[in-house]
């Protein structure tokens, strides 16, 4: 059975802590088995590569690395800022995310 966790792909983040704290992005992925998520525009990393077919000029190349998502606050859609997540049962019996701040499901 795989892991919930409080952040899906595509949900807008906030980093808490860390080097990039204070930086909101996309969650682009998520690794369930090592809770790390990568989110568009930070955590960059360089990755100096060899020419091949992908970049024919080869060089240094920026990309995000994963970052853990304990370090990750889901941002309320509602209210623009950060929020923590709680999970109740709608009114279809199905299990939805809400946000604790305002009390709104989060789609």
């Amino acid at each position: 059975m795989q892991k919930k966790l409080h952040i899906k792909k595509g949900d807008s983040v906030m980093v808490i802590t860390g080097e990039s704290k204070g930086q909101k992005g996309r969650v682009l992925e998520i690794d369930r088995d090592k809770d790390k998520a990568i989110v568009e525009g930070i955590n960059m990393v360089s990755r100096h590569t060899k020419p091949n077919s992908k970049s024919p000029q080869g060089g240094i190349i920026k990309k995000e690395a994963p970052i853990h998502i304990s370090n990750l606050m889901l941002i309320d859609p509602a209210t623009g800022k950060p929020t923590r997540i709680g999970r109740k049962l709608n009114s279809k019996n199905k299990l939805v995310r809400y946000s604790k701040k305002t009390g709104e499901e989060i789609k």
